[in-house]
């Protein structure tokens, strides 16, 4: 028998690698002419860079959402939709959490499949908090009364403060990429001053940090207590996994008794257009995404699925102290990016604004002046905001 190989690409984390090398192992014991081959890269390289190259080296690649309408543009990766069997399709979507499958359709087109779901948590160490005599903050003025005592941390990486400021201004009921500007004026100036306040209480080193670096900070030390919101990972509420165990939860209800909305993250399984081997690939996709596999071998590994069914796992959940039933609204309400082309430049650097009034560097004005700059450029590069969904 010939034997097939196919290659993958994900991102360089626990929640990420050693779940997908578990279950590739195991598709191989059950398909003996199929050898599967993971690299990884980083996580900003996994959000914002171009997939025409990788898609040209690899069968399958782990993606973010908001890379689908350039995506649809290039032709870069397989629509899955004709592939599949309609009743196929019809137990994703009823497996899948919230908008993850929906995040991958554009166009009429499916580009990949949800096989792990994200969005921003708060989180905590409750040995902190309790040592300290806090509760977890349950509105933005007891975050705050927790800030001034240098207990508070987000993550300042441009990417994450930019996707954090969109969460706030969007729970303050702004639109999002809808017209002249990014951001309703008046909300995203509110919001950039309640940032800049909470920012004002904590150190530099947080423009360095992603979701990771903060989590790794958060474990390994004593200095910071909570966190109200970044992208979660189920990893540090493993015992083990970390010296010391996180919790998380929904995000607080900061605004007048109203939660966080929160924006979606997480990744999707995709297949490239040239894949030689289509038929396998889009078995592993199946394999690999079912609630079966998201649950026993993805999700006990290390992954953070996808699957409705994985999320509502005892065994999961005990080994995460319930970190997934204590996030899952999160993810159920949490909101679509823009996924126009050009966006995933907006994404990258929008940040750089944010952090630059945060840190004193411009005013409010100049930093909402130069979002919006970013948000038109990323418009005109293709010429497609009308084709926003």
């Amino acid at each position: 028998m010939k034997q097939i190989r196919l290659r993958g690409i994900t991102w360089n984390h626990s929640r990420a690698f050693p779940p997908l090398v578990a279950a590739s192992q195991r598709f191989e014991e059950i398909h003996p002419g199929i050898e599967m081959v993971w690299d990884k890269r980083s996580l900003d390289e996994f959000g914002h860079s171009d997939l025409a190259a990788l898609a040209g080296a690899y069968d399958l690649l782990i993606i973010d959402h908001p890379m689908m309408g350039e995506v649809h543009l290039s032709g870069t990766l397989a629509d899955l939709r004709p592939l599949l069997a309609a009743s196929a399709l019809e137990q994703i979507k009823t497996d899948a959490l919230g908008c993850c499958l929906a995040s991958y359709c554009y166009e009429n087109c499916l580009y990949a499949l949800p096989i792990d779901a994200a969005a921003p948590a708060a989180s905590f160490r409750a040995d902190i908090l309790d040592r300290c005599g806090f509760p977890p903050p349950a509105a933005w003025t007891e975050l705050l009364d927790l800030g001034r005592r240098r207990l508070v941390r987000m993550p300042g990486f441009p990417a994450d403060l930019f996707l954090n400021f969109m969460g706030m201004c969007l729970s303050h009921g702004s639109s999002v990429a809808t017209g002249d500007h990014l951001f309703a004026p008046e909300i995203a100036a509110r919001c950039l001053e309640e940032l800049r306040e909470l920012a004002s209480f904590m150190p530099e080193s947080i423009y360095s940090m992603n979701p990771i670096g903060l989590y790794q900070a958060m474990s390994s030390a004593d200095e910071i207590a909570y966190c109200p919101f970044a992208y979660s990972y189920s990893n540090y509420a493993r015992p083990g996994f970390a010296d010391h165990v996180l919790q998380f939860a929904n995000p607080a209800a900061l605004y007048d008794g109203t939660p966080l909305r929160t924006v979606l993250g997480g990744t999707g399984i995709a297949v490239s257009a040239r894949c030689t081997n289509m038929d396998a690939a889009l078995d592993f996709c199946l394999f690999v995404i079912s609630p079966l596999c998201q649950t026993a071998l993805y999700g006990a590994c290390g992954g953070q699925p996808a699957s409705k069914t994985a999320w509502r796992d005892p065994l999961l959940n005990a080994m995460s102290n319930n970190f997934f039933l204590r996030t899952v609204a999160g993810i159920e309400s949490a909101w679509i990016r823009p996924r126009y082309p050009g966006y995933i430049a907006l994404q990258r650097d929008g940040g750089v604004p944010i952090a630059d009034h945060l840190r004193g560097q411009i005013s409010a004005a100049s930093a909402l002046q130069n979002l919006d700059d970013l948000y038109r450029k990323s418009c005109v590069t293709f010429a497609r905001r009308d084709r926003l969904r």
